[in-house]
């Protein structure tokens, strides 16, 4: 994904970089799908091939013909390590990770710092996400930013900073990543998704709220065409359930579980932005709508609700909106 917007976030670290007093924590923050895990780990390998001394020209990239560059790619720096969920099954990589990153996992780097940094004076520790780090994973890890091994530099992403212990906040310094304007989210989506439309990609961008990964994740499951119908249900009140009953039919069908799921994902964000131009009564309506509307999508999945019925409840929420 090209790296678009958050400047003031990204300049902030390279000057700490330059000025050779670079802090041992960074906590690079914000709203999901924006870029912060793509832009740490460019961090890391700049900051990897820096320390080693590599012909570099400014900016960010890392030749791939510098060493760093080609350690990393085959997954052999020895001097970088990525804390991420792992697959349930290491048998088969493809499918559900793990819910959290183990104590297990946090307890590995032990042997990587009882040794010097192997071809530079820096390592470099990334977690992604930070968030999904069991309680003991989260003490264990206090324990290295409170004593960092020598030449340690730890990159820690989070999309919920407020639910993380105030003992690791307070020993990082904060990179806050901001959600992208649509001008800027909609080329991101242009070069990713070519065959798309311009109408789906203006669906794609409003459903993204700021994230091109959020955007993404809504790619191929023809979101201007449910778009539509929740502007209809909005728009009209839908007196006489047309809409309801086409929308439960279409997206209460196993085989359409990945539109059924954007529905519900979609919905109280659809809400939320008409609302933003509703005023007294029928804004209080909205609102109530709204909560209703989360309650619902979040419930859908945790008790596994019947999809059809789902669907006709929730476009009976969206229907509210009208005046």
């Amino acid at each position: 994904m090209p790296h678009i917007g958050n400047d003031s976030a990204r300049e902030a670290l390279a000057a700490a970089m330059a000025s050779g007093a670079l802090h041992h924590a960074w906590l690079i923050a914000g709203p999901q799908g924006v870029g912060k895990g793509s832009f740490a780990r460019r961090a890391a390998l700049r900051m990897l091939a820096e320390a080693a001394e590599e012909a570099l020209e400014p900016g960010w990239d890392v030749p791939a013909t510098c060493r760093t560059a080609h350690y990393s790619a085959s997954g052999a720096h020895p001097d970088y390590r990525e804390l991420v969920r792992l697959p349930k099954d290491a048998d088969k990589p493809d499918e559900a990770l793990a819910r959290s990153i183990t104590i297990a996992q946090v307890r590995s780097l032990q042997a990587l710092f009882a040794n010097k940094p192997s071809l530079s004076s820096r390592r470099v520790i990334l977690i992604d996400s930070i968030d999904d780090l069991e309680r003991g994973g989260a003490n264990a890890l206090l324990k290295n930013l409170e004593e960092p091994p020598q030449g340690t530099i730890f990159l820690l992403v989070s999309h919920s900073p407020g639910r993380l212990l105030p003992t690791i906040r307070s020993r990082c310094r904060l990179l806050r990543f901001e959600a992208l304007a649509p001008s800027q989210v909609a080329p991101i989506l242009r070069e990713q998704l070519p065959q798309s439309t311009a109408g789906e990609i203006e669906a794609l961008v409003r459903a993204g709220e700021g994230s091109p990964g959020r955007a993404l994740g809504f790619a191929g499951l023809g979101l201007a065409a449910l778009e539509a119908e929740m502007a209809t249900l909005a728009d009209t009140g839908d007196a006489g359930n047309v809409v309801r009953a086409r929308l439960a039919k279409q997206l209460g069908a196993k085989a359409a579980q990945p539109r059924y799921e954007a529905f519900l994902d979609r919905a109280p964000s659809f809400i939320a932005e008409r609302a933003r131009s509703l005023s007294g009564e029928a804004l209080r309506a909205a609102l109530d709508a709204y909560a209703a509307a989360r309650e619902l999508a979040g419930a859908a999945t945790g008790l596994s609700l019947d999809a059809g019925t789902t669907v006709f409840e929730m476009s009976g929420l969206i229907a509210r909106l009208a005046r």
